[in-house]
């Protein structure tokens, strides 16, 4: 077993540092689903480099001194929770917990169930997620209590492009326009894949950007798979702020991406690698930080 190297979030700068932390990140995802047969790698490979990012360099948090309210400082809500594995090892090499407590994912008893929940009490997860169209709303009162506490800093939450086929977010993007909350800033994974099959095959919808528009929101558009896009795209989201509009980002990625048998297939949106498998992902993603 690899010796863990322990790094600080908002310390890693460059486009390259975090890809090697992203690498290490797809490492953990397989592991994780392997071990237990279960699990949620295809999402979850597709956003490693966005919620890198977001954890190492984007984000102003408290890892340290985790608390429900999140008060001063930015917070995350993942809406999409069963990509379980990437949030929970991005949680775990940015200081919220051990990061040895990976290999307990899905067991019984464990504090890193399928889906996050809160009664476990793990540090960094503030809402249960997992049932779908719930994240948008939740921002939205966050969004709502840190501008009624003054508290300057951003919300930001994480939805997939299947999931927009919620009603319940459409009244969550409503909401958040015809109240000029500009302290949102979510993000789309754009890879336009479901559990069972592409997005336009099960219920498409034209436009997402001119959906948007029509509520209200500025709209952005990334490469969620390129380190580079995602820094800058967030900087000009950062700089757009204070103009009494919620903000969006079409993150387009690629399922599975990292792993080049995963990629681009909805077919692992939900099922775990075999031994075979995992071997040949694993010698496609360098170890930067030490395996748990």
């Amino acid at each position: 077993m690899s010796t863990h190297t322990e790094i600080q979030p908002n310390k890693m700068s460059t486009a390259t540092e975090l890809q090697q932390i992203a690498s290490q990140v797809r490492r953990d995802i397989v592991r994780m689903v392997h071990a237990v047969q279960s699990g949620h790698p295809g999402g979850s490979l597709g956003c490693a480099d966005y919620l890198t990012a977001l954890y190492f360099n984007i984000m102003d948090h408290k890892p340290k001194a985790f608390t429900m309210e999140g008060k001063n400082e930015d917070v995350f809500v993942l809406s999409n929770g069963h990509i379980s594995p990437v949030f929970y090892s991005v949680l775990a090499h940015s200081g919220y917990f051990d990061v040895k407590e990976l290999s307990t994912f899905r067991k019984l008893n464990s504090r890193l169930q399928g889906h996050p929940t809160t009664h476990e009490g793990l540090p960094g997860v503030r809402i249960a997620s997992g049932s779908l169209g719930q994240g948008l709303s939740v921002a939205t009162g966050m969004a709502l209590a840190k501008r009624a506490d003054k508290d300057s800093h951003t919300v930001y939450v994480l939805t997939g492009d299947g999931e927009l086929q919620e009603g319940q977010n459409w009244e969550a993007i409503m909401y958040a326009g015809h109240h000029g909350l500009d302290n949102i800033i979510a993000a789309v994974d754009y890879n336009k894949q479901q559990i069972d099959g592409g997005v336009v095959e099960i219920m498409g919808f034209d436009s997402l950007r001119s959906k948007f528009e029509a509520f209200k929101w500025t709209v952005l558009e990334m490469d969620g798979n390129n380190m580079q896009d995602i820094l800058d795209t967030n900087a000009k989201a950062k700089a757009l702020q204070g103009q009494g509009r919620p903000i969006v980002i079409l993150m387009k990625t690629e399922m599975g991406a990292g792993v080049d048998f995963m990629m681009g297939s909805h077919e692992w949106h939900g099922i775990a690698p075999n031994d075979d498998q995992l071997a040949k992902a694993l010698a496609q993603l360098p170890e930067t930080l030490g395996d748990y």
